[in-house]
């Protein structure tokens, strides 16, 4: 639940994890300019300002007049976004690829309203996130609903395994739920590598109060998949500049 300000501002770039780039793939680095500096800028400002909408709309009791008001000014707005945009297999301009810099990450992206933020940091290879959730994320009533705590971990575990040198998809999560989540508390979310089962790096993780770290309310196993050549240019071979450098443009068919 949003405070009477509003949610903070997310940070304008989503964390930047070199280590957790999909390997075996040749995409162009975006360069680094002012220009794109301020786009990323104006991407967090857009999504902080959506996220305060959402969560605005889901706890406001104002009459219905002004919830169709507001209804018609939302679809305005949505209308004037649409007046330019990607195809679904076209990054984003503010996307680097290479790196794992996704502002519209769905946990950790900056520019997307869905995400809480979470923040994430690695420290002596423990990835180690933060994040509070408020009414856009309720499943019980005042808590966290137990989809949003897999999500929170799958994406903190992904950054974990990446951190040690072992990045991949998730191949299993499984999650214990120990205790409920609340809304509106700052949490603190660990994750690390405990060992390496050939191509799958076992991963485990946790949530808790960041008032109360060894609490923990919600724990994870995962195993995570390192992508050979032919596998990455399967998944993401229709998506634009995202090849095997091993595979010329257009072979991607071939490894199906």
């Amino acid at each position: 639940m949003p405070t009477p300000d509003g949610p903070p501002p997310a940070a304008a770039n989503a964390p930047d994890r070199p280590l957790a780039g999909i390997p075996h793939v040749d995409v162009s680095e975006p360069k680094q300019t002012s220009e794109l500096a301020e786009r990323r800028e104006a991407v967090a400002e857009l999504g902080d300002a959506l996220r305060d909408l959402s969560s605005r709309a889901i706890g406001s009791e104002v009459g219905v007049d002004v919830m169709r008001r507001v209804a018609d000014d939302a679809r305005r707005l949505a209308a004037t976004l649409a007046e330019r945009q990607r195809r679904l297999d076209e990054p984003s301009i503010v996307d680097d690829l290479g790196r794992g810099q996704r502002p519209y990450n769905p946990v950790v992206g900056p520019g997307n309203p869905l995400a809480p933020p979470m923040q994430i940091e690695i420290v002596d290879g423990t990835a180690i996130g933060s994040c509070t959730l408020d009414w856009r994320y309720e499943g019980p009533f005042t808590f966290a609903h137990g989809g949003i705590s897999a999500l929170l971990l799958d994406q903190i575990m992904g950054y974990a395994a990446a951190a040690a040198g072992h990045p991949g998809v998730t191949g299993r999560l499984s999650v214990r739920y120990r205790s409920t989540v609340p809304l509106d508390q700052p949490l603190r979310l660990e994750a690390s590598l405990i060992d390496i089962l050939g191509v799958r790096a076992a991963v485990q993780g946790s949530i808790s109060l960041a008032s109360a770290p060894d609490d923990t309310l919600v724990e994870a196993e995962g195993r995570f998949l390192a992508l050979r050549p032919e596998q990455a240019a399967r998944l993401f071979g229709r998506v634009s500049g995202f090849l095997p450098p091993s595979h010329p443009p257009g072979d991607a068919e071939s490894t199906q």
